[in-house]
């Protein structure tokens, strides 16, 4: 495995912590931008929605410079959104640097997901992402812990340059570990990348994504509020219960990354079948604390822990160019959106079981759009970024 993949992970783990590090900080930061918690919750779906819309764009922009370079680029605008959140002066200041950070993190998703598909043979390419990815596990694991501790001893702002200061360090080792690819020969940049989302079945691929991202975020959105409310539990003992599902996550993630090259669709469809399961058994046993916690475990391990199979299938059928892993990151985001706000429609009206119910319906419509996957590992697939995927591919040269 390149270290460039080990790398890339830090700079996702940077994005995925600021990512998260309001909701761990919310009333604090509602007293020092002398706001309400709803316009505090406001700023985690400005970022949601920037990532989703606003990151193709950017990556589009970022095209014609080599991959290090667009990296690079990104880690600057990121690291900007960041200074800014840190010396925001008002709720105003805040939202734009959310909005800043939010559209450079899905940007950087999609070059660096691109990047790993150019640096890795194609047999170990799922492990690669897994690998990559692991960086958004850890942001869970201890990322959100970390800027939440932070921000609780020394303020929230102190939490914002934590983050800032990871930042520098991954735009370093980036700067020193992430060898400069050049444009492959036959790449011929964003015509062919646009070209790809003519086919039917790329929107078909995106589509189960996003109901699988949406499924487990509409349980993990409301985890706190059911495991205290319906389940019983303290709220000291929950940050326990939410590392542990974090936990799960990565022991997940590295499972569907080792099987993901070999076994794509036949992993997705049983991880959605599970994650069924698990979300509708934690629907109808919540109120037993044992039971609970082992179905809530159950969908830290099959619920966003589909990635690396989730990329697989996605490049296999659109190429690996970064518009492309752009596009399918803000499709994953939507299911973010999509999981969490409906999630609280159906709070208002059903109770705090039926974001739970929501998930393990959205898992099944997604197992719909898997089952009838007629597609196989082909022996050669050419991508938009240049990339020529064989089972017997050598390391692109660098």
């Amino acid at each position: 495995m390149p270290r460039a993949v080990y790398v890339l992970a830090l700079g996702i783990f940077a994005m995925v912590t600021s990512e998260f590090v309001v909701a761990g900080l919310m009333p604090q930061m509602a007293d020092g931008l002398d706001a309400t918690i709803p316009q505090i919750g406001y700023l985690i779906t400005a970022f949601a929605v920037a990532m989703a819309a606003g990151g193709p764009f950017l990556t589009v922009a970022l095209m014609k410079l080599p991959a290090r370079t667009a990296l690079m680029v990104l880690f600057a605008i990121f690291l900007t959104g960041n200074v800014l959140a840190a010396t925001a002066n008002g709720y105003a200041a805040m939202m734009a640097a959310r909005i800043i950070s939010g559209v450079a993190s899905q940007a950087f998703f999609g070059v660096g997901i691109s990047m790993c598909a150019r640096i890795t043979r194609s047999e170990v390419r799922g492990r690669a992402i897994a690998v990559a990815m692991n960086g958004l596990m850890l942001g869970t694991l201890l990322g959100l812990p970390l800027s939440t501790l932070v921000g609780e001893r020394l303020g929230w702002r102190a939490a914002f340059w934590v983050i800032t200061l990871i930042t520098v360090i991954a735009a370093l080792a980036t700067l020193l570990g992430v060898p400069r690819v050049e444009r492959a020969e036959g790449d011929n940049g964003l015509r062919a990348e646009l070209g790809v989302f003519r086919k039917p079945r790329l929107w078909l691929v995106l589509s189960t994504s996003t109901l699988i991202i949406g499924a487990s975020f509409s349980a993990f959105s409301y985890l706190n509020p059911i495991l205290t409310d319906v389940t019983g539990f303290s709220a000291g003992t929950v940050p326990f219960l939410l590392i542990a599902y974090g936990a799960a996550t990565v022991v997940g993630n590295t499972v569907v990354g080792r099987l993901a090259d070999r076994h794509t669709v036949p992993v997705l469809a049983a991880g959605l079948v599970l994650n069924t399961a698990f979300l509708a058994g934690f629907a109808l046993l919540a109120g037993l604390p044992v039971p609970a916690v082992v179905c809530m475990m159950g969908v830290g391990l099959v619920g966003v822990t589909m990635n690396p199979a989730m990329v697989t299938r996605v490049q296999r059928t659109g190429g690996a160019g970064p518009l492309v892993n752009t596009v399918h990151t803000s499709f994953i985001t939507l299911g973010v959106i999509i999981g969490s706000s409906v999630g609280a429609v159906v709070i208002d009206n059903w109770g705090l079981r039926a974001p739970l119910w929501l998930g393990a319906v959205m898992a099944l419509v997604g197992l719909a759009t898997v089952v009838p996957d007629p597609s196989r590992r082909s022996t050669a697939v050419s991508d938009p970024a240049g990339v020529r995927a064989t089972e017997r591919e050598q390391p692109q040269r660098v």
